[in-house]
């Protein structure tokens, strides 16, 4: 199975065109949040994927909501919009968990505690593809000197084994990748990166 994995496109529609031409060679599409700018702008960055026929997976960021994804993909039948539940397709699971973990000092930011988080987690499945907007605590999260990532999205990672970590969020680390438990944990940010299962 071939993934196409992007995140924290920010309401750049070039980007977003451009990779929705690179999903026509994907067998599945992977959306890791940040579709939006503070709110602002969703439906019409996801306009260029919504003609799409092959199945995405797609988690809010923190500059949009959970509800706001969901209203914004309507029309994109083979977009599944996960925060906190998993789907199947072609026999591999996947798992989503939208929003900034930790609490960001933004106001107008989709976050969750690391407490709410940790329950949403429980259900990943152990060798599913974990799409994570936050990454974990101390990899591929570091931003001005500090770790920014999730301690939960960490945990999870060591206990449940995912065949494959990719989150965004912090974008002083896009494309950085690193391995935690045996799982390779990509940073994709919004250039895109194929991987093969």
């Amino acid at each position: 199975m071939k993934l196409l994995a992007f995140s924290d496109l920010h309401r750049d529609r070039r980007q977003a065109q451009r990779l929705a031409e690179l999903a026509r060679g994907a067998d599945v599409l992977i959306g890791a949040g940040d579709f939006a700018s503070i709110r602002l702008g969703l439906e019409r960055t996801l306009e260029p994927f919504i003609g799409l026929d092959i199945p995405a997976v797609l988690i809010p960021g923190n500059n949009e909501s959970d509800s706001a994804l969901w209203r914004a993909c309507a029309d994109w039948p083979s977009a599944r919009v996960l925060h906190g539940e998993e789907a199947e397709i072609d026999g591999v699971q996947f798992f989503g968990l939208g929003g900034g973990v930790p609490v960001t000092p933004f106001p107008w930011s989709f976050d969750l505690k690391e407490e709410d988080a940790a329950v949403k987690l429980e259900h990943c499945p152990e060798g599913a593809v974990l799409v994570s907007h936050s990454p974990p605590k101390g990899y591929v999260d570091k931003a001005h000197g500090r770790h920014l990532g999730s301690d939960a999205v960490l945990r999870t990672i060591e206990r449940k084994r995912p065949r494959l970590t990719v989150c965004g969020h912090i974008h002083q680390a896009w494309g950085e990748e690193a391995t935690v438990a045996g799982t390779s944990v990509v940073n994709v940010g919004p250039e895109g990166r194929f991987f093969e299962l």
